[in-house]
């Protein structure tokens, strides 16, 4: 008989890179951008129940509430402050083992976008096997579709589709030149940020790697000590940088299933679709102009102009060129330093 599934699902975040619609307490994951209103979180939650056993989420203590009410009956591991994805997941795998020694887990973000439901449900299923079979680390790793400088990439000797092979090494995020050539090699593929381990080998990668990190979310799961008390004081580090980078016997499976990152405006687009040469969710009228996204609670029109991104929401409006949708953190950061973390 089989380990007990469960997926993890990462829902934390800023609020900053779909702001003004993403705020602090109401990150992306939570707007409903997806076809038909969906959320990005329902969409993750829906995917991790079509393979796992069980269906967590990990998130932040300003965002539990917006969480359980955007996807009601899911349990909830509320971390006390953000401290990236390595303490989050550990303090989720430690929870998880002292219930069930043999767990096995399918880790996500709760932020991406997949058109290929059905093979992501394959590459999940080859991913949670791997590790039952060889107690390996997986992730899933995302054929290029273009030299994109602002993933992570993962080096592979063959990315065969639908296949298990063996990761060589993770690659940062690189410059365009290089990107370029990862792509056109072939033995590159884009790190998805998504992980498969068992709860017990991912515990004790923390022990080895990131020991204070190891030893803290243990104690948590324990009752020995409230996160409140320690979890402040952990390293803010990502699972890739404490663990996956340093582990062994750590591999992937190749998959095209039409996944992006959700990490701006101008992934809408591929969320949504065009109309007349635009984008739009809410209510507007865009004449004489194309290649405008347009996201707003209330009623937008403008007139000649194109590739521009327009949101309205709530108490701000954002206008910029769609070239400059990855600068939306400057506007954030001006917001800070201004003294207006109202409109954060």
């Amino acid at each position: 008989m089989r380990p007990v599934r469960h997926a993890v699902i990462l829902a934390g975040g800023s609020g900053t890179r779909l702001w003004p619609a993403s705020r602090r307490a109401r990150p992306k994951q939570l707007l409903p951008i997806g076809p038909g209103g969906e959320t990005l979180l329902a969409a993750a939650v829906r995917r991790g129940r079509a393979v796992a056993d069980n269906v967590v989420i990990v998130t932040g203590a300003s965002q539990a509430d917006a969480t359980r009410e955007a996807v009601p009956g899911v349990e909830l591991i509320v971390e006390p402050t953000g401290r990236n994805t390595a303490p989050a997941l550990g303090l989720a795998a430690a929870t998880l083992l002292r219930r069930d020694a043999g767990a096995v887990l399918a880790m996500l973000p709760a932020d991406q976008h997949v058109t290929d439901e059905a093979g992501l449900a394959k590459a999940f299923d080859l991913g949670l096997s791997a590790v039952e079979a060889d107690d390996v680390i997986g992730t899933l790793g995302i054929t290029p579709t273009r030299a994109e400088t602002g993933f992570g990439y993962l080096e592979v000797e063959a990315a065969t589709p639908n296949t298990v092979v063996a990761v060589l090494r993770f690659v940062e995020k690189p410059d365009r030149e290089t990107a370029e050539k990862y792509v056109a090699s072939g033995k590159y593929l884009w790190n998805a940020g998504i992980f498969f381990a068992s709860a017990n080998r991912l515990v004790t990668e923390l022990d080895r790697h990131a020991p204070a990190i190891g030893r803290a979310v243990q104690d948590i799961a324990a009752g020995l000590v409230s996160a409140e008390a320690v979890y402040a004081e952990l390293p803010s580090i990502s699972i890739d940088h404490a663990v996956m980078e340093r582990a062994t016997r750590v591999v992937t499976i190749p998959a095209s299933v039409g996944w992006d990152d959700v990490g701006s405006w101008a992934a809408l687009p591929a969320l949504l679709g065009t109309a007349g040469g635009n984008t739009i969710a809410g209510e507007a009228i865009v004449l004489d102009g194309a290649g405008n996204i347009v996201f707003s609670d209330t009623l937008v029109t403008t007139v000649g102009v194109s590739d521009l991104v327009i949101v309205k929401y709530g108490d701000a409006i954002l206008v910029m060129k769609k070239d400059s949708a990855q600068d939306v953190r400057k506007i954030v950061e001006a917001l800070s330093e201004r003294g207006l973390q109202r409109y954060l």
